[in-house]
């Protein structure tokens, strides 16, 4: 029965993504409608922060008010859906909830790539920690997120030297 499963988008309250997927998981499997609703997804992109010294993994929501639902739409699987609290709907003209494409699933990105973001830019003033450059100072000349580096010029026997040090070992100056 699975195979005509589509995927449904949701829209619920803001900030109640998480405990709308958990209310129609738990009718789910309380009621063992596992060949009716296959999968519930909330749609995140992991992303690193850097900021002083300390590497932070955070987990943002790409569609905030909106739950991913693959489900056989029946009434039995509508009526769930409809009368989980914290759900206004589904996301479709009028009352007939439309599955998406194919097309807007792969475009929702349900799976995205890791991205890493820092409050670090070219031309900032950075200190630098960790051997052997530890307590220097040195200009950003580029940053490197596919490989969390950041290139640096350091005042080295009178000269600026360039070298590559990774993101998670400096941190920027104040003035």
């Amino acid at each position: 029965m699975s195979e005509s499963a589509k995927w449904y988008a949701i829209h619920t309250y803001s900030g109640y993504e998480n405990k709308v997927a958990e209310s129609i998981e738990k009718v789910v499997e309380n009621r063992k409608l596992q060949d009716l609703i296959t999968e519930i997804k909330i749609p995140v992109e992991t992303v690193t922060e850097i900021r002083e010294n300390k590497t932070v993994e955070v987990e943002r929501k790409l569609f905030p008010s909106y739950v991913l639902v693959k489900m056989v739409l029946t009434d039995e699987s509508w009526y769930i859906v409809r009368n989980t609290r914290g759900c206004t709907g589904f996301v479709g003209p009028g009352s007939k909830p439309i599955p998406l494409s194919d097309a807007e699933v792969d475009a929702l990105g349900v799976e995205k790539d890791k991205i890493v973001e820092t409050n670090i830019k070219a031309g900032d003033t950075v200190r630098i920690s960790g051997d052997p450059f530890d307590g220097m100072i040195g200009k950003v000349k580029s940053i490197d997120l596919e490989e969390q580096t950041a290139e640096l010029l350091v005042s080295m026997f009178g000269r600026e030297t360039p070298i590559s040090i990774p993101l998670t070992q400096i941190a920027k100056v104040e003035n």
